[in-house]
């Protein structure tokens, strides 16, 4: 899973994402990340875990982990805009470790623009009935499953 060459430097570039196959999708906190995948055709999202970072190498082999789990065909990683669409310190964050992981692995990697996705999860837990308690076990990975459907429908537009 390893990548030998590098990966496409461009992370928006929608041509190159595979038609068919798992996409895999991050929320990155800079403690914890949500994760979520795609079904094999990319109609529908489901949340999968929340892991907590702990430097890169843990990182990078517990990412790994979920790619050959899922085979998945590419990784979307979550770029938070602020809200006047201007990029911030965790947006950077984001284009570092989406850099980092292009280097690192075989399948493509792509950003999404994720400036509302907490809030969408945030909807899309309570309208499921989850309190305020259990909503912070699972919102980093509804936000992925946000980003995730974001991107999808984001493809089908261009």
């Amino acid at each position: 899973m390893i990548n030998k060459t590098p990966n496409q430097a461009d992370f928006t570039d929608m041509k190159n994402v595979p038609k068919k196959g798992r996409l895999m999708a991050l929320d990155l906190g800079t403690k914890k990340v949500g994760i979520a995948v795609s079904d094999e055709i990319q109609l529908t999202v489901r949340r999968v875990a929340i892991i907590k970072r702990k430097g890169w190498k843990k990182f990078l082999k517990e990412i790994i982990s979920y790619i050959e789990e899922f085979d998945a065909k590419a990784l979307i990683i979550g770029l938070p805009y602020n809200f006047d669409g201007t990029e911030s310190e965790m947006s950077q964050e984001a284009r570092r470790i989406a850099r980092n992981f292009s280097l690192s692995l075989d399948i493509p990697v792509f950003l999404q623009d994720e400036r509302v996705s907490t809030y969408q999860a945030r909807g899309n837990l309570w309208e499921l009935g989850i309190d305020n308690k259990k909503m912070r076990d699972k919102l980093d990975s509804e936000a992925a499953a946000v980003i995730l459907e974001d991107f999808i429908g984001n493809r089908e537009l261009k």
